[in-house]
């Protein structure tokens, strides 16, 4: 057997147990079916079409589960008051007309069908999503547990429920952009409010923190280069160099996370490592977190990643928000995030 081919079949299992939540939740109540009244609203900034999907692991989502998003469009589905699921997008996606059969999508393919019915397959940068969970809370994140492909941002839609209304949107709106797409290089002179505008629902009266240190070189090469899915094309004698900045990388270069690559129990939290004492960060978990501050590295990263509201809103995904990631947990204190 190949060794492509035993990856294949390795990364064929993570992704299926990588469809449960990376989250360390508060045990749940008994659920209750809920009607769909819940709106997330899927947006696409980014420059080039994309292809957005859904999975539902709890409650009733919306029959929506895939489709194409053109540039600059939204679409709003509904899901139920009691609803646990990710959004995520595809990159580079070619359907056949049969449906299905083997890989369509260069990033987060689901079994190579539009409409997806699983799992994507890693690197995908995720938003998660647990509504009405534990005293009648709703849980939220951006995930790159299992890898990162585009910039993506989460939004709360107070939904016309007045508790939200009274939420400061600054510590419950995280973004995290780890590619070139949109990424403001100058932080000392980037200011999204100029002329009174908005950005991801704040202003400038309650506006975001931002990270500070990263810069367009240092973005462009945080993925570990062995995590690279497409990493550059070797010399002509086909030996890399010793990898390192001289090297130049593709301008969509995502990147897998040590987990989902290896599947090794010290990366996975597994095992011996599952549990918070004895799983550490791993190398990609720690260039994750540098590039994104707000978002799930690894499985016991929930403390720094969580964002926690009354439940009774609604979200906004904002595929590729740009600008540059925020830095709320940081800036404002982990209480700061968890509201309820």
């Amino acid at each position: 057997m190949s060794a492509l081919h035993l990856s294949s079949l390795l990364l064929l299992a993570l992704t299926t147990a990588a469809a449960e939540h990376h989250m360390s939740r508060p045990r749940l109540s008994q659920r209750q079916a809920g009607s769909n009244n819940r709106p997330i609203l899927i947006s696409n900034w980014c420059t080039e079409t994309i292809y957005p999907a859904i999975l539902t692991q709890g409650g009733t989502g919306p029959s929506t589960t895939g489709y194409a998003a053109q540039p600059n469009t939204n679409l709003t589905v509904y899901v139920s008051s009691d609803w646990q699921g990710r959004v995520w997008g595809r990159t580079n996606c070619t359907f056949s007309s049969s449906g299905g059969g083997g890989s369509s999508c260069t990033t987060g393919d689901c079994g190579g069908l539009q409409a997806c019915k699983g799992p994507g397959v890693p690197p995908a940068t995720l938003a998660e999503f647990t509504l009405a969970g534990s005293q009648s809370q709703d849980f939220y994140d951006i995930s790159l547990v299992d890898g990162y492909n585009l910039g993506l941002a989460i939004v709360l839609l107070p939904n016309g429920n007045q508790a939200l209304q009274a939420l400061d949107p600054s510590t419950t709106n995280p973004s995290c952009v780890a590619s070139l797409n949109g990424f403001a290089a100058s932080s000392s002179s980037y200011n999204p409010y100029a002329n009174n505008q908005q950005f991801l629902g704040t202003s400038s009266s309650s506006p975001l923190p931002f990270e500070s240190k990263q810069t367009a070189s240092t973005l462009s090469s945080w993925c570990p280069w062995d995590l690279q899915t497409s990493p550059p094309l070797a010399p002509g004698d086909g030996v890399y160099p010793y990898p390192d900045g001289s090297i130049s990388r593709p301008a969509f270069d995502p990147c897998i996370s040590a987990c989902s690559k290896y599947g090794d129990a010290s990366y996975c939290c597994t095992g011996k490592y599952n549990g918070p004492n004895s799983c550490s960060p791993s190398y990609y978990s720690k260039a994750a977190k540098g590039v994104c501050p707000d978002a799930y590295s690894y499985a016991y990263d929930d403390q720094t990643s969580t964002f926690i509201t009354p439940t009774g809103g609604g979200f906004q995904v904002v595929f590729c928000p740009g600008g540059r990631s925020t830095d709320i947990i940081a800036s404002k204190g982990s209480g700061a995030i968890k509201h309820g």
